[in-house]
Protein backbone atom coordinates (compact mmCIF):
# COMPACT_ATOMS: atom_id res chain seq x y z
CA UNK A 1 0.00 0.00 0.00
CA UNK A 2 1.36 3.45 -0.90
CA UNK A 3 2.52 5.72 1.91
CA UNK A 4 0.61 8.94 2.42
CA UNK A 5 1.44 12.42 3.66
CA UNK A 6 -0.17 11.42 6.96
CA UNK A 7 2.27 8.47 7.27
CA UNK A 8 5.22 10.76 6.65
CA UNK A 9 3.90 13.31 9.14
CA UNK A 10 3.51 10.66 11.83
CA UNK A 11 7.02 9.30 11.34
CA UNK A 12 8.58 12.77 11.25
CA UNK A 13 6.41 13.94 14.18
CA UNK A 14 5.03 16.95 12.30
CA UNK A 15 1.65 17.90 10.85
CA UNK A 16 0.58 16.86 7.31
CA UNK A 17 0.54 20.55 6.32
CA UNK A 18 4.21 20.81 7.33
CA UNK A 19 5.03 17.83 5.11
CA UNK A 20 3.22 19.55 2.25
CA UNK A 21 5.27 22.74 2.80
CA UNK A 22 8.50 20.73 2.83
CA UNK A 23 7.52 19.12 -0.48
CA UNK A 24 7.16 22.59 -1.96
CA UNK A 25 10.35 23.84 -0.26
CA UNK A 26 8.60 26.53 1.76
CA UNK A 27 11.04 29.03 3.34
CA UNK A 28 8.81 29.01 6.44
CA UNK A 29 10.12 25.55 7.40
CA UNK A 30 13.49 25.19 9.12
CA UNK A 31 16.28 23.15 7.54
CA UNK A 32 16.24 20.81 10.52
CA UNK A 33 12.53 20.04 10.02
CA UNK A 34 12.99 19.70 6.28
CA UNK A 35 15.75 17.15 6.77
CA UNK A 36 13.64 15.17 9.24
CA UNK A 37 10.67 15.11 6.88
CA UNK A 38 12.82 14.14 3.89
CA UNK A 39 14.37 11.29 5.86
CA UNK A 40 10.86 10.07 6.74
CA UNK A 41 9.85 10.27 3.06
CA UNK A 42 12.93 8.31 2.06
CA UNK A 43 12.36 5.70 4.76
CA UNK A 44 8.73 5.17 3.69
CA UNK A 45 9.42 5.34 -0.03
CA UNK A 46 7.05 8.27 -0.37
CA UNK A 47 7.28 10.02 -3.76
CA UNK A 48 5.30 13.27 -3.97
CA UNK A 49 6.10 14.11 -7.58
CA UNK A 50 3.14 12.23 -9.03
CA UNK A 51 0.63 13.65 -6.62
CA UNK A 52 1.27 16.77 -4.65
CA UNK A 53 3.46 18.81 -6.95
CA UNK A 54 1.50 18.65 -10.15
CA UNK A 55 -1.80 18.87 -8.27
CA UNK A 56 -0.80 22.01 -6.41
CA UNK A 57 0.71 23.71 -9.45
CA UNK A 58 -2.15 22.80 -11.78
CA UNK A 59 0.15 21.46 -14.46
CA UNK A 60 -2.27 19.12 -16.24
CA UNK A 61 -5.25 21.49 -16.73
CA UNK A 62 -7.42 18.39 -16.37
CA UNK A 63 -10.16 17.54 -13.88
CA UNK A 64 -10.98 13.94 -12.99
CA UNK A 65 -14.67 13.08 -12.79
CA UNK A 66 -15.81 9.93 -10.97
CA UNK A 67 -19.29 8.76 -12.00
CA UNK A 68 -20.89 6.13 -9.72
CA UNK A 69 -22.65 4.39 -12.60
CA UNK A 70 -21.57 1.99 -15.31
CA UNK A 71 -21.26 3.44 -18.79
CA UNK A 72 -24.03 1.06 -19.94
CA UNK A 73 -26.50 2.43 -17.37
CA UNK A 74 -25.52 6.07 -17.72
CA UNK A 75 -28.36 7.05 -20.04
CA UNK A 76 -30.90 5.61 -17.60
CA UNK A 77 -29.79 8.22 -15.03
CA UNK A 78 -30.31 11.58 -16.77
CA UNK A 79 -29.07 13.40 -13.67
CA UNK A 80 -25.50 12.37 -14.37
CA UNK A 81 -25.68 13.40 -18.01
CA UNK A 82 -26.96 16.87 -17.14
CA UNK A 83 -24.48 17.36 -14.29
CA UNK A 84 -21.64 16.23 -16.57
CA UNK A 85 -22.82 18.74 -19.14
CA UNK A 86 -22.62 21.55 -16.59
CA UNK A 87 -19.15 20.48 -15.46
CA UNK A 88 -17.94 20.32 -19.05
CA UNK A 89 -19.34 23.78 -19.87
CA UNK A 90 -17.57 25.43 -16.94
CA UNK A 91 -14.35 23.46 -17.40
CA UNK A 92 -14.13 24.41 -21.08
CA UNK A 93 -14.86 28.03 -20.21
CA UNK A 94 -11.94 28.00 -17.75
CA UNK A 95 -9.56 26.15 -20.08
CA UNK A 96 -9.70 22.77 -18.36
CA UNK A 97 -10.21 19.30 -19.82
CA UNK A 98 -12.26 16.48 -18.29
CA UNK A 99 -11.17 12.88 -17.70
CA UNK A 100 -14.07 10.52 -16.90
CA UNK A 101 -14.18 7.24 -15.03
CA UNK A 102 -17.29 5.07 -14.62
CA UNK A 103 -17.60 2.77 -11.62
CA UNK A 104 -20.05 0.41 -9.97
CA UNK A 105 -18.64 0.31 -6.41
CA UNK A 106 -16.69 2.42 -3.94
CA UNK A 107 -13.57 0.22 -4.10
CA UNK A 108 -13.55 0.62 -7.88
CA UNK A 109 -13.93 4.39 -7.52
CA UNK A 110 -10.92 4.49 -5.18
CA UNK A 111 -8.89 2.49 -7.69
CA UNK A 112 -9.62 5.08 -10.38
CA UNK A 113 -8.72 7.89 -7.99
CA UNK A 114 -5.40 6.21 -7.18
CA UNK A 115 -4.66 5.91 -10.89
CA UNK A 116 -5.52 9.56 -11.54
CA UNK A 117 -3.45 10.83 -8.61
CA UNK A 118 -0.42 8.53 -8.66
CA UNK A 119 0.07 8.97 -12.40
CA UNK A 120 -0.32 12.74 -12.12
CA UNK A 121 -3.16 12.74 -14.65
CA UNK A 122 -5.37 15.43 -13.07
CA UNK A 123 -5.21 18.62 -11.03
CA UNK A 124 -8.33 17.88 -8.97
CA UNK A 125 -11.38 15.66 -8.71
CA UNK A 126 -15.15 16.06 -8.82
CA UNK A 127 -17.20 13.33 -7.13
CA UNK A 128 -20.78 12.95 -8.34
CA UNK A 129 -22.28 11.66 -5.08
CA UNK A 130 -21.74 11.92 -1.33
CA UNK A 131 -22.05 9.01 1.08
CA UNK A 132 -21.53 8.29 4.74
CA UNK A 133 -17.99 7.08 5.50
CA UNK A 134 -16.99 7.87 1.93
CA UNK A 135 -13.81 6.01 0.91
CA UNK A 136 -13.21 8.39 -2.00
CA UNK A 137 -13.21 11.51 0.17
CA UNK A 138 -11.05 9.79 2.76
CA UNK A 139 -8.47 8.90 0.12
CA UNK A 140 -8.46 12.37 -1.45
CA UNK A 141 -8.08 14.07 1.92
CA UNK A 142 -5.25 11.76 2.92
CA UNK A 143 -3.42 12.72 -0.29
CA UNK A 144 -4.35 16.42 0.03
CA UNK A 145 -5.91 16.37 -3.44
CA UNK A 146 -8.26 19.29 -4.24
CA UNK A 147 -11.79 18.02 -4.82
CA UNK A 148 -15.44 19.02 -4.92
CA UNK A 149 -18.46 16.80 -4.43
CA UNK A 150 -22.04 17.05 -5.68
CA UNK A 151 -24.04 16.30 -2.56
CA UNK A 152 -23.69 17.21 1.11
CA UNK A 153 -20.65 15.38 2.54
CA UNK A 154 -21.83 15.67 6.14
CA UNK A 155 -19.90 16.54 9.29
CA UNK A 156 -17.21 13.93 8.66
CA UNK A 157 -15.62 16.17 6.03
CA UNK A 158 -15.93 19.78 7.27
CA UNK A 159 -13.34 21.13 4.83
CA UNK A 160 -14.77 19.51 1.70
CA UNK A 161 -16.01 21.75 -1.11
CA UNK A 162 -19.53 20.76 -2.10
CA UNK A 163 -22.58 21.75 -4.11
CA UNK A 164 -26.11 20.56 -3.45
CA UNK A 165 -29.78 21.44 -3.44
CA UNK A 166 -31.62 22.00 -0.20
CA UNK A 167 -32.93 18.46 -0.38
CA UNK A 168 -34.43 18.70 3.09
CA UNK A 169 -36.64 21.64 2.13
CA UNK A 170 -37.44 20.26 -1.34
CA UNK A 171 -38.87 17.01 0.06
CA UNK A 172 -40.58 18.90 2.88
CA UNK A 173 -42.39 20.95 0.21
CA UNK A 174 -43.26 17.81 -1.79
CA UNK A 175 -44.79 16.16 1.26
CA UNK A 176 -46.64 19.34 2.21
CA UNK A 177 -48.01 19.59 -1.34
CA UNK A 178 -49.46 16.10 -1.00
CA UNK A 179 -50.92 16.99 2.40
CA UNK A 180 -52.54 19.92 0.62
CA UNK A 181 -54.53 17.43 -1.45
CA UNK A 182 -56.23 16.30 1.78
CA UNK A 183 -54.09 13.15 2.06
CA UNK A 184 -52.35 11.88 5.18
CA UNK A 185 -50.79 8.50 4.44
CA UNK A 186 -47.94 9.69 2.25
CA UNK A 187 -45.34 7.01 1.46
CA UNK A 188 -41.64 7.81 1.09
CA UNK A 189 -39.97 5.96 -1.78
CA UNK A 190 -36.21 6.40 -1.48
CA UNK A 191 -32.98 5.09 -2.96
CA UNK A 192 -29.67 4.10 -1.38
CA UNK A 193 -29.98 4.94 2.34
CA UNK A 194 -26.24 5.65 2.77
CA UNK A 195 -26.32 8.48 0.24
CA UNK A 196 -26.75 12.01 1.56
CA UNK A 197 -29.50 12.79 -0.95
CA UNK A 198 -31.66 9.98 0.47
CA UNK A 199 -30.96 10.93 4.08
CA UNK A 200 -31.69 14.63 3.54
CA UNK A 201 -34.91 14.01 1.62
CA UNK A 202 -36.10 11.52 4.23
CA UNK A 203 -35.48 14.13 6.95
CA UNK A 204 -37.55 16.66 5.01
CA UNK A 205 -40.35 14.12 4.62
CA UNK A 206 -40.40 13.41 8.37
CA UNK A 207 -40.26 17.08 9.30
CA UNK A 208 -43.35 17.76 7.17
CA UNK A 209 -45.28 15.21 9.24
CA UNK A 210 -44.05 16.81 12.47
CA UNK A 211 -44.91 20.35 11.35
CA UNK A 212 -48.39 19.30 10.21
CA UNK A 213 -48.89 17.34 13.46
CA UNK A 214 -49.47 14.05 11.66
CA UNK A 215 -48.16 10.80 13.10
CA UNK A 216 -45.65 8.94 10.91
CA UNK A 217 -46.29 5.29 10.16
CA UNK A 218 -42.81 3.80 9.73
CA UNK A 219 -44.26 1.21 7.35
CA UNK A 220 -44.79 4.04 4.86
CA UNK A 221 -41.01 4.51 4.52
CA UNK A 222 -39.18 2.40 1.94
CA UNK A 223 -35.57 2.68 0.73
CA UNK A 224 -33.90 0.60 -1.98
CA UNK A 225 -30.42 -0.47 -3.01
CA UNK A 226 -30.66 1.67 -6.15
CA UNK A 227 -32.54 4.41 -8.00
CA UNK A 228 -33.76 2.44 -11.00
CA UNK A 229 -37.33 1.88 -12.18
CA UNK A 230 -37.30 -1.72 -10.96
CA UNK A 231 -36.48 -0.41 -7.46
CA UNK A 232 -39.51 1.89 -7.59
CA UNK A 233 -41.68 -0.92 -8.95
CA UNK A 234 -40.75 -3.28 -6.10
CA UNK A 235 -40.97 -0.51 -3.52
CA UNK A 236 -44.49 0.47 -4.57
CA UNK A 237 -45.52 -3.17 -4.63
CA UNK A 238 -44.34 -3.69 -1.05
CA UNK A 239 -45.81 -0.42 0.23
CA UNK A 240 -49.21 -0.96 -1.35
CA UNK A 241 -49.45 -4.47 0.05
CA UNK A 242 -48.48 -3.66 3.64
CA UNK A 243 -49.06 0.04 4.33
CA UNK A 244 -52.05 1.27 2.25
CA UNK A 245 -50.53 4.61 1.20
CA UNK A 246 -52.69 7.38 -0.24
CA UNK A 247 -49.82 8.98 -2.21
CA UNK A 248 -46.09 8.66 -2.93
CA UNK A 249 -43.20 11.09 -2.39
CA UNK A 250 -40.42 9.54 -4.50
CA UNK A 251 -36.79 10.64 -4.15
CA UNK A 252 -36.12 10.15 -7.88
CA UNK A 253 -38.17 10.18 -11.09
CA UNK A 254 -37.03 6.67 -11.98
CA UNK A 255 -38.38 5.39 -8.66
CA UNK A 256 -41.64 7.24 -9.36
CA UNK A 257 -41.87 5.82 -12.88
CA UNK A 258 -41.41 2.29 -11.55
CA UNK A 259 -44.15 2.90 -9.00
CA UNK A 260 -46.45 4.21 -11.74
CA UNK A 261 -45.83 1.09 -13.79
CA UNK A 262 -46.86 -1.14 -10.89
CA UNK A 263 -49.95 0.96 -10.17
CA UNK A 264 -50.98 0.83 -13.82
CA UNK A 265 -50.71 -2.96 -13.82
CA UNK A 266 -52.88 -3.10 -10.69
CA UNK A 267 -55.32 -0.45 -11.98
CA UNK A 268 -54.45 1.88 -9.09
CA UNK A 269 -54.15 5.65 -9.41
CA UNK A 270 -52.59 7.61 -6.56
CA UNK A 271 -50.83 11.00 -6.51
CA UNK A 272 -47.06 10.81 -6.87
CA UNK A 273 -44.20 13.31 -7.12
CA UNK A 274 -40.63 12.53 -8.17
CA UNK A 275 -37.30 14.34 -8.37
CA UNK A 276 -35.05 15.35 -11.31
CA UNK A 277 -37.72 16.44 -13.82
CA UNK A 278 -36.69 13.87 -16.43
CA UNK A 279 -37.86 14.04 -20.03
CA UNK A 280 -39.43 10.59 -19.73
CA UNK A 281 -41.52 11.74 -16.78
CA UNK A 282 -42.78 14.76 -18.70
CA UNK A 283 -43.96 12.83 -21.77
CA UNK A 284 -45.30 9.58 -20.35
CA UNK A 285 -48.98 9.10 -19.42
CA UNK A 286 -49.91 10.29 -16.91
CA UNK A 287 -47.27 13.00 -16.91
CA UNK A 288 -45.20 13.02 -13.73
CA UNK A 289 -45.09 15.89 -11.25
CA UNK A 290 -41.44 16.36 -10.34
CA UNK A 291 -38.90 18.59 -8.60
CA UNK A 292 -36.41 20.16 -11.02
CA UNK A 293 -33.06 20.14 -9.17
CA UNK A 294 -31.18 21.89 -12.02
CA UNK A 295 -28.38 19.29 -12.35
CA UNK A 296 -26.55 21.31 -14.99
CA UNK A 297 -26.23 24.13 -12.44
CA UNK A 298 -24.97 21.68 -9.84
CA UNK A 299 -22.25 20.65 -12.30
CA UNK A 300 -21.35 24.23 -13.20
CA UNK A 301 -21.09 25.27 -9.55
CA UNK A 302 -19.00 22.23 -8.58
CA UNK A 303 -16.54 22.89 -11.40
CA UNK A 304 -16.37 26.59 -10.55
CA UNK A 305 -15.60 25.88 -6.88
CA UNK A 306 -12.86 23.39 -7.73
CA UNK A 307 -11.22 25.55 -10.38
CA UNK A 308 -11.18 28.55 -8.05
CA UNK A 309 -9.32 26.40 -5.53
CA UNK A 310 -6.91 25.17 -8.19
CA UNK A 311 -6.20 28.76 -9.21
CA UNK A 312 -5.80 29.83 -5.56
CA UNK A 313 -8.62 32.34 -5.96
CA UNK A 314 -10.45 33.46 -2.80
CA UNK A 315 -13.61 31.57 -1.81
CA UNK A 316 -16.20 33.16 0.46
CA UNK A 317 -17.61 29.70 1.34
CA UNK A 318 -16.67 26.11 0.54
CA UNK A 319 -20.20 25.22 -0.61
CA UNK A 320 -23.02 26.34 -2.91
CA UNK A 321 -26.78 25.69 -2.71
CA UNK A 322 -28.71 25.43 -5.98
CA UNK A 323 -32.44 26.21 -6.04
CA UNK A 324 -35.16 23.67 -6.88
CA UNK A 325 -38.60 24.06 -8.46
CA UNK A 326 -41.66 21.80 -8.15
CA UNK A 327 -43.32 21.26 -11.53
CA UNK A 328 -46.83 19.89 -11.15
CA UNK A 329 -48.28 17.68 -13.87
CA UNK A 330 -51.05 15.09 -14.13
CA UNK A 331 -49.92 12.85 -11.24
CA UNK A 332 -50.98 15.62 -8.83
CA UNK A 333 -53.09 18.01 -10.89
CA UNK A 334 -55.53 15.18 -11.66
CA UNK A 335 -56.38 15.04 -7.94
CA UNK A 336 -56.96 18.77 -7.40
Amino acid sequence: MDSTISDVAKLAKVSPSTVSRVIHNSPRISDQTKNRVREAMKSLGYHPNAAARSLVRGETKTIGLIIPNSENDLFFRPFFIMAMRGISIEAQKQGYNIMYAFSTSQPEEVEFLQRFVQRSLVDGIILMAARQHDSCMEYLESREVPYAVIGHPGHEYPNAMWVDNDNFKAMYDVTATLFGLGLRRIAFLGGVPEMSVTRDRLRGYKEAFTTHEIDIDQELIHTSSGFQEEDGYQGAKELLKKAAPEAFAAADDLLALGALQYMEEENIRLPIIGFNNTIKGSIQHPTLSSVDILPDQLGIQAAELLIKRLKNEPLSTNFRIVDTCLIERETTLFFR
